[in-house]
């Protein structure tokens, strides 16, 4: 980070935080759409506020500040679900730093209190989806030492002919 920039408070978010953190998840959800996100950014705001407020109260989601303002999120958990696993999973679910700062290690500081937070709660692995052709995502976890782990495919029912036999033939 250039020294001449001001360093990144990363921090719990408050209350009052709320409703510019789900003004920064709808531009984070509208930037998603550039990489066939299906998320609709505007149509699921008081869905995401509900949802980072839920957040907020398990001290799951950290905000990024400069001179007082923020400028960055990050939200994370850890994973409950109902089969027993060989290690503890956190999960980062998302995270958004503003166009304008990025470059500046906020990105960076957003993910290693994630990862401080998650570990203070038990994950022994962090896990995080990224949009496939999101190319500068993939940059950023691979040089913090992030590995593909799965891989989700898609396919479009709307896009099948009615002779469509690829998966009959496959077995």
């Amino acid at each position: 980070m250039p020294r001449n920039n001001p360093q990144p408070t990363i921090e719990p978010a408050s209350q009052d935080d709320l409703e510019t953190i789900a003004e920064l998840w709808v531009r984070l959800a509208r930037d998603q759409r550039a990489y066939d996100s299906a998320v609709l950014p505007d149509a699921n705001r008081d869905t995401m506020r509900d949802t980072l407020a839920a957040y907020r109260v398990t001290g799951e989601l950290l905000v990024a500040r400069l001179r007082r303002e923020i400028v960055g999120f990050v939200s994370v958990s850890v994973e409950r679900g109902s089969l027993e696993l060989d290690a503890t999973r956190g999960l980062l679910t998302n995270i958004y730093v503003e166009p304008a700062v990025r470059d500046q290690g906020i990105g960076t500081a957003l993910l290693e209190a994630a990862e401080d937070t998650l570990a203070e709660q038990g994950a022994d692995v962090v896990l995080l989806e990224v949009m496939a052709g999101n190319v500068d995502a993939h940059r950023f976890y691979r040089r913090r030492g992030y590995d593909e782990f799965r891989v989700t495919m898609r396919r479009s029912l709307e896009d099948r002919d009615e002779n469509d036999t690829h998966s009959k033939e496959d077995g």
